[in-house]
């Protein structure tokens, strides 16, 4: 039984069950899930925790099949917490994976506890994941993402007794911190609970709220990528500094901004051609959040000025390589500035 994650404390409330799982990659919300899980499980009288972690293909799963059908000596019930770093089990694991959800699903005196990473489409279809699905509480762990942010941050402060001004300063406020804190959800967590240390509950000033929160952001590429196609010029700029400052290798980040530049030129021209657009990103594995950002932005982008970007992004792609264009500035990250902000101006035009 799939749960979302915002909905997993009511479905506890109602009753616990005997076998979860959590799958998602943000270490603060997987956490938070699992520690909701394991109160309700010590107010049930699980009181002896069992921790396994899967690290390579020689793990030992007869320990764990051994501890989910032993009593325990100190308490009647417990809890057994399996992680599995990988999000493979392996076959050895797979088979194991399956006899415990079967067991569990007649169990009152273990409570089963699975934490995974992000699962792709593939994994989730697999024998051992639908047996975990089907005899228990599956929750998928989503992302936070930047659009969701600042709900997401005027929540937590509210949860504290805290809050912003209505309307547009507190909507400032808001946007302020979730540009320091973006791609780091811990460091959010973190930044809102030192502003309950220093501030009573009540409303919160700009003022406070920027001497308090830490630059602590944190940048992917492919995140620039979605920044550049949704036209946003000084989110881009900050997100290109800070992997600049971080340390990330040129060459990643001119990848994923010419990716998305191949694959529009790509989809322009089969539509052009008289092939459906649905089709034509279905074959482009164009999906989820960008299949909407392309049916955004292809009507409005010519053929024309998708081939000058994409020339672009070949010379690009050379002097993040150590080549030089007379044309283009010799530092790489300078050539990236350019390229990832013409292409994102050309798509906020109207």
């Amino acid at each position: 039984m799939q749960v979302p994650a915002p909905q997993l404390p009511a479905q506890l409330q109602r009753g616990l069950r005997s076998l979860y799982t959590l799958h998602g990659d943000d270490p603060l919300l997987q956490q938070e899930a699992a520690d909701a899980i394991r109160a309700a499980a010590r107010a049930q009288g699980h009181g002896e925790r069992s921790v396994f972690t899967v690290a390579g293909a020689h793990f030992d799963w007869s320990a764990v099949m051994a501890a989910g059908g032993s009593l325990s000596l100190f308490a009647d019930k417990q809890l057994v917490e399996i992680r599995i770093p990988s999000g493979k089990p392996g076959k050895e694991g797979s088979a194991a994976l399956q006899q415990i959800a079967a067991a569990a699903a007649g169990s009152d005196s273990t409570l089963t506890l699975v934490l995974l990473p992000r699962l792709d489409a593939a994994t989730q279809k697999s024998a051992w994941f639908g047996a975990l699905d089907a005899h228990g509480v599956t929750v998928r762990i989503d992302p936070v993402e930047r659009a969701q942010l600042p709900g997401w941050i005027a929540q937590r402060l509210q949860q504290q007794g805290q809050r912003v001004a209505a309307g547009e300063p507190g909507q400032r406020i808001l946007a302020f911190m979730a540009d320091r804190v973006e791609g780091n959800l811990l460091a959010a967590h973190q930044e809102i609970q030192k502003l309950a240390l220093l501030y009573p509950q009540g409303e919160l000033s700009f003022e406070q709220v920027e001497s308090a929160v830490l630059n602590v952001a944190r940048y992917d590429p492919f995140k620039l990528a979605e920044a550049v196609l949704d036209g946003q010029p000084a989110r881009v700029q900050r997100m290109l500094d800070g992997l600049q400052a971080e340390g990330e290798a040129a060459v990643l980040v001119h990848w994923a901004l010419a990716d998305d530049i191949r694959a529009l030129n790509r989809v322009k021209r089969a539509v052009a051609d008289g092939r459906p657009l649905p089709m034509v990103l279905r074959e482009q594995r164009v999906w989820g959040a960008k299949e909407k950002r392309f049916e955004r932005l292809l009507p409005r982008l010519s053929a024309a000025q998708l081939a000058g970007w994409l020339q672009d992004a070949h010379k690009v792609d050379g002097i993040v390589k150590g080549l030089k264009d007379a044309d283009w500035p010799a530092d790489p990250w300078q050539a990236l500035h350019r390229l990832a902000l013409a292409v994102c101006r050309g798509c906020a035009a109207r």
